[in-house]
């Protein structure tokens, strides 16, 4: 079962990452953003069926390792 993961920093954490592809954005004509934040996507394949346990497995990996919760969040947005 493949699951998704999307990590972005807090809406209070500095992004200049974000800001950098923002002005390049705006040099390039993009004239009508307001913002850009960037962030992380991870697909992840898992071996088990049930998807309630494997969206758990994720949130776990998530909490443990792929997302640093104290400046940024996670979202799981999906099984297949």
């Amino acid at each position: 079962m493949k699951i998704s993961a999307i990590i972005t920093l807090k809406k209070d954490v500095l992004d200049p990452q974000g800001k950098v592809i923002h002005q390049t954005l705006d040099g390039m004509g993009f004239k009508d953003i307001n913002e850009v934040r960037q962030g992380k996507y991870f697909e992840i394949e898992v071996k088990e069926e049930d998807p309630e346990k494997a969206k758990d497995l994720v949130e776990n990996m998530c909490k443990k390792l792929l997302a640093n919760l104290v400046i940024e969040n996670y979202k799981i947005i999906g099984t297949q």
